[in-house]
């Protein structure tokens, strides 16, 4: 699987992470960027804002591996909280929720069903899965690198490739059960973790900007009127949104969110809401910056906006947005109260 390689500073980890993401995109495995990621420590800072600020590091450098990173932050968060005595040693985690045509369930001692848009097939070691229980659903971890179970092939969208996402069978698996049956959806750690699908979706865009900048400099056109005047506004936005991703962070993962969930839940939306918009209005002024060389084959902006707007399609947008909308505007009180509690 490759040998990983020492890294002496946060720089030089994101300066490789970013000179491969075009030959992983192209099919090279991630399994030496992810691990050398793992390695270096810089996900083990448990400070909320930190690592939010890492996460956004990591995503503006490789998309695809902050990805796969931020699945690893909350499957590890995840068994700290419900079952820390089962963390296996060396393990890259990752947690797959979307179930197949065949869902996953439990009969007896054994799982049955599959797992649909599960990423890392080959790279992930070990997953929590969601298990059908009743009305609500259980967490399982279950051993993910048998080459067998796994169906890339299942994965055909234009973005994201790098992931190897697609399929997982779990069937015939013995699951080691995490939490009590609905302990995955107790809040602020359910929907209130979605700050960091915010923090990757900002880092995307940071990227994003980061290559259209050096493209035009290059080109000798940085300094055009037209182009400042497209790109000063949503890096001026992305900068403002920095402050939202940070704050859902430390709330969600504080006294705060603690004791006001509902809070925390709805800031996270609307910094994962925020950074969607953002990421969308980018990758139309990058078009637009770029031409039709952007959508030229090896093209970096353009395989960079194809990941990003592939990550962006996270589910259920409409109804995050009036459940957020319902509870902040229902509050009583001066509205800044939703940022300072």
């Amino acid at each position: 699987m490759g040998n990983q390689m020492p890294f002496h500073s946060r720089d030089q980890i994101l300066g490789t992470l970013r000179k491969r993401a075009a030959d992983e995109d192209a099919g090279a495995s991630l399994y030496t960027s992810i691990t050398n990621v793992l390695a270096s420590g810089v996900l083990d800072d448990d400070r909320p804002v930190e690592l939010a600020r890492t996460l956004v590091a990591l995503a503006e450098a490789n998309l695809p591996v902050a990805r796969l990173a931020e699945g690893h932050v909350n499957a590890r968060q995840l068994l700290d909280l419900h079952a820390p005595s089962v963390v296996p040693d060396g393990a890259i985690l990752g947690i797959w929720g979307a179930d197949g045509d065949d869902p996953v369930k439990a009969a007896g001692d054994q799982l049955s069903g599959c797992k649909r848009y599960a990423s890392g097939l080959g790279v992930v070691t070990h997953a929590l899965v969601t298990v059908a229980h009743g009305d609500t659903s259980r967490l399982a971890l279950v051993e993910a690198n048998d080459p067998a179970r796994c169906r890339p092939e299942c994965w055909d969208m234009l973005g994201m490739r790098a992931t190897v996402s697609g399929e997982f069978d779990v069937t015939g698996l013995r699951p080691s059960w995490i939490g009590a049956p609905g302990a995955y959806h107790a809040e602020p750690t359910f929907v209130g973790g979605v700050w960091r699908i915010a923090a990757l979706q900002l880092g995307g865009t940071m990227g994003l900007l980061g290559a259209t900048r050096d493209y035009l400099a290059g080109l000798g056109r940085l300094d055009a009127d037209a182009q400042v005047a497209r790109l000063a506004g949503p890096l001026a936005r992305a900068l403002a949104a920095f402050g939202l991703v940070e704050r859902s962070a430390k709330v969600a993962q504080g006294k705060e969110g603690a004791v006001d969930p509902d809070r925390s839940v709805a800031l996270s939306i609307q910094a994962r809401l925020l950074t969607e918009d953002l990421a969308q209005d980018t990758i139309a002024a990058v078009e637009r910056s770029v031409g039709l060389p952007h959508f030229a084959q090896g093209s970096e902006t353009g395989r960079m906006a194809r990941d990003l707007a592939t990550y962006c399609r996270q589910v259920a947008r409409d109804a995050m947005e009036l459940r957020a909308g319902r509870t902040l505007l229902g509050r009583t009180g001066p509205l800044s109260g939703i940022w300072h509690g």
